[in-house]
């Protein structure tokens, strides 16, 4: 019986061949690659600027940055995301607030967001949670009542469309990752698209230890930067995928249908929000009905694993974690993103999946859950 993980990278023959010629070349390191795929990407999102990075965490550090966030300035965060949203904020030295989210979309809540505003919060940070995307309409709205930057966490979102437009070619800062469980891959790495060129030297000098290279050979050290430039290697699977990103997105499609067309449970799972077809679906991740079965997740993910079916979870309540409970945050500030961190599951969702595959995760759910029986009260 076939194994099948919840995510897995579609990486085709020619993408090797391609990586093979770049080691070959001896230059692997950023180079004409990484050129090349920031064009592209800055023409995939409508001729804004792009700038690769080594992941999205720092590309989100590297964004606060650009708009000088910083000690005694706070963020909104929303409580169900992954832990580098917040963990950039306080690398910082800024605050991250927490916000709830919507039980349905996992977005945050935007009347939740504007009620957190205080004369501290410098920006705010929306997640589009699976490549659903938030309601940016009214983010933007809020945004610019209090004059806030809006960083957004474009993390699952490459290729997601809001009111017709791709995420990343309109607004402020976008950041987008190119994890392996993403939908495109550049094995590690993430991209920053930018508003205008305001932002772009910061946004170098941080990637690159500061540095200031002049025409006649000088160097200068304008700031204590880092190092985060993504490499040739990495930039020719970036390029090789960004060309098959509509592909893989119209396959994913093809799944989720088939998950809600075949995702029957009783007692019933609270399926994600289907959105329409600007969704990318990077994940798709039901909630258990854990209050209603004589089953633990731990136990459902062990028993979906022993029938050959990989189980994620996607996340826990970000504000529970030792590092923002010193925070002050407790059990029952945010209920929504609390029940999801309790219940969710990510089920196996990639370009290479088939559909009898779709079909075998759905029946093991349900006979998993069935099996259980009703808890006792």
């Amino acid at each position: 019986m076939t194994y099948l993980p919840f995510a897995k990278p579609t990486v085709d023959e020619d993408t090797i061949a391609g990586v093979v010629e770049v080691l070959r070349s001896g230059w692997i390191a950023t180079g004409p690659k990484v050129q090349e795929f920031e064009r592209a990407l800055s023409e995939y999102l409508g001729g804004r600027i792009v700038r690769t990075f080594t992941s999205a965490t720092a590309a989100l550090e590297i964004a606060l940055q650009a708009c000088g966030i910083g000690p005694g300035d706070e963020v909104i965060v929303p409580a169900m995301t992954f832990a580098a949203s917040a963990n950039v904020v306080m690398r910082v030295g800024a605050k991250p607030v927490f916000v709830d989210v919507e039980l349905d979309t996992r977005n945050i809540d935007p009347q939740a967001l504007e009620a957190a505003i205080t004369p501290r919060t410098r920006a705010v940070m929306p997640v589009h949670f699976a490549g659903l995307a938030v309601d940016m309409t009214r983010v933007y709205a809020i945004a610019q009542r209090h004059g806030l930057r809006v960083i957004e966490d474009a993390a699952h979102a490459i290729g997601t469309r809001f009111a017709g437009k791709r995420i990343g070619s309109f607004g402020d800062i976008v950041s987008f990752s190119f994890h392996p469980n993403k939908n495109m891959t550049t094995i590690e790495g993430g991209a920053l698209s930018l508003p205008s060129d305001v932002e772009l030297q910061t946004v170098e000098l941080q990637r690159f230890h500061g540095l200031k290279r002049e025409p006649d050979g000088n160097a200068d050290v304008l700031l204590p930067g880092g190092k985060s430039n993504l490499s040739d290697v990495s930039a020719r699977i970036g390029i090789a995928q960004l060309k098959q990103l509509d592909g893989f997105i119209e396959r994913r499609h093809a799944l989720v249908a088939r998950y809600f067309d075949q995702w029957q449970t009783d007692p019933p799972c609270l399926l994600p929000a289907r959105g329409d077809s600007d969704h990318s679906w990077h994940m798709f991740a039901p909630l258990l009905p854990l209050a209603q079965v004589d089953l633990s997740r731990a136990q459902f993910i062990k028993a979906m694993h022993e029938r050959g079916i990989g189980v994620g979870v996607h996340y826990p309540a970000l504000h529970l974690f030792t590092a923002y409970r010193q925070l002050g945050y407790r059990e029952g500030d945010f209920p929504n993103a609390e029940r999801i961190g309790r219940e969710t599951v990510t089920l196996p969702l990639f370009p290479t999946l088939e559909l009898p595959d779709v079909d075998r995760v759905c029946a093991a759910a349900r006979e998993v859950l069935a099996q259980a029986g009703p808890r006792h009260r």
